[in-house]
């Protein structure tokens, strides 16, 4: 009876228990992730307004030294160093900013959001409408 004891004792953990115990990791970590996705999603459009008026910004103080009825483009704020050549040409989604100018002068940067789609409450448009 002694050795019987022993042998169990010695014996260590089944497959069947450790894959229990995957199974609980797997689920906690799913949760989380699902979790977290909606905080990513929240900072990505924080980021995207964030640059939008560093971009409105740069248009206004490239404005200073040119002719304000022009309407500067990404690449002319770049190439004058009034933006920084390292500033994102995109969105955090991948889509290009788009810099409106009206006559006042005044400037709107857009970015069509997480969708990417043009028009949907989901843009992102400093000054907003």
């Amino acid at each position: 009876m002694n050795t019987s004891l022993r042998r169990r004792s010695l014996r260590g953990v089944t497959l069947f228990e450790v894959l229990i115990v995957v199974a609980i990791i797997a689920l906690v970590s799913a949760g989380v992730a699902v979790g977290a996705l909606g905080f990513w999603t929240k900072a990505q459009c924080k980021t995207a307004a964030t640059n939008a008026r560093q971009l409105r910004s740069a248009v206004k103080a490239w404005w200073v030294d040119h002719d304000p009825k022009v309407c500067p483009t990404l690449q002319d704020l770049k190439r004058d160093g009034t933006l920084d050549t390292d500033s994102p040409a995109t969105d955090p989604w991948g889509t290009p900013w788009q810099i409106e100018c009206t006559e006042e002068p005044n400037a709107t940067v857009t970015s069509h959001g997480p969708d990417r789609q043009a028009g949907n409450a989901d843009d992102i448009r400093i000054p907003p409408a």
